[in-house]
């Protein structure tokens, strides 16, 4: 388990990460969201001990990172959103020097190395050097390094980066094999991804955490309480009135999306109530044939686009959520986009 308590990094007086608290909870995958410059990948690091935190505590598997940051290091297999890579190194020579650095015994190393590069799908790959690979191999490699030895958690900056479709794929089931024996922690910018993945999202803004909860939790805390149908009537006035007529609705909207169709939503006066059967029914009674009913919800994407930029807030812990705007060192992998790359099969 992980335990983030007031976390702060700040650069020149200016924090990044801004008194952050959080818990991730063994075996599951937690996806860590938030716009570029949020502070992701200042806490991901600072988890990590790449770099010193301000101020604050972080405690994993029951270890304090400032007291015995060793045995933190080596609960911890980690993907930077630039993996540090030996260019002039094969995988297979890159991935037993970290099995070495990572201490695993040396009668285990090339079975280790043997399973994390069959995992990741690189065996074919692991005698050419990594400079002449194509970026979504070097992607791989480091995800291979990430998971030697497997660790109890794994952070992954951005694993998705540099992938093909089908990579993607075959990346996020390997991810999805990995929890339950292990703890995951990933930031990514393809939401689909992270919705598809995660059983708990956390999203941070100006380095302030300000929404937490499974995707299910998220959309529904965001979710609009009002039903569209689509109904098959081209007298819209009549539509209205059998609709408005619904006891407990306080507005309907209709509108003509098609001949002979009408599109309507309809709010009713407790956001909590589901009016659905009522509609139902008074649709029936009213001669009025439903082609299609649902609540208007959001996308996660529409739920991070809406907390991230009209600082909506939704926290468990109700804590205070302005924020200072803030510049972090994070990579902008777009910037990068023509990295030289070599064949992908």
């Amino acid at each position: 388990m992980i335990e983030v308590k007031n976390l702060v990094k700040s650069y020149g007086g200016k924090p990044v990460v801004d008194d952050l608290s959080f818990t991730v909870e063994s075996g599951q995958i937690y996806g860590f969201l938030g716009p570029n410059g949020a502070g992701k990948s200042t806490t991901m690091n600072i988890l990590t001990g790449y770099i010193g935190m301000t101020s604050g505590q972080v405690t994993i598997n029951g270890y304090d990172l400032l007291e015995e940051p060793e045995k933190v290091r080596r609960s911890i297999g980690y993907l930077p959103e630039q993996p540090p890579l030996y260019t002039d190194m094969t995988p297979r020579e890159y991935l037993e020097f970290a099995a070495e650095l990572k201490k695993i015994p040396k009668a285990e190393r090339t079975e280790a190395v043997e399973e994390v590069m069959n995992l990741t799908k690189i065996e074919h790959m692991q005698n050419r050097l990594i400079r002449n690979l194509s970026k979504g191999y070097r992607q791989r490699v480091g995800l291979a390094q990430a998971i030697l030895g497997f660790p109890d958690i794994i952070i992954l900056d951005e694993p998705m980066v540099g992938l093909d479709p089908q990579q993607i794929i075959e990346i996020r089931d390997l991810i999805k094999s990995l929890a339950g024996e292990h703890t995951i922690i990933l930031s990514s910018h393809i939401l689909s991804e992270v919705q598809e993945i995660c059983d708990h999202i956390l999203i941070i803004h100006h380095g302030k955490l300000i929404a937490s909860g499974t995707p299910e939790e998220l959309e529904r805390s965001m979710r609009d309480s009002s039903v569209e149908l689509t109904v098959k009537c081209s007298d819209t006035m009549a539509a209205f009135n059998i609709l408005s007529g619904v006891k407990g609705v306080a507005d309907v909207t209709v509108v003509e999306v098609a001949d002979g169709e009408l599109l309507a939503s309809v709010t009713p006066e407790d956001p909590d109530d589901d009016i659905r059967e009522e509609l139902f029914y008074a649709c029936v009674m009213g001669n009025l044939p439903i082609l299609g009913m649902k609540e208007s919800g959001m996308s996660l994407e529409q739920v991070f686009i809406d907390l991230t930029t009209d600082t909506a807030v939704f926290d468990d812990d109700d804590e205070d959520e302005d924020g200072f705007d803030d510049e972090d060192e994070e990579y902008d992998e777009d910037e990068d986009d023509d990295e030289e790359g070599g064949e992908e099969e």
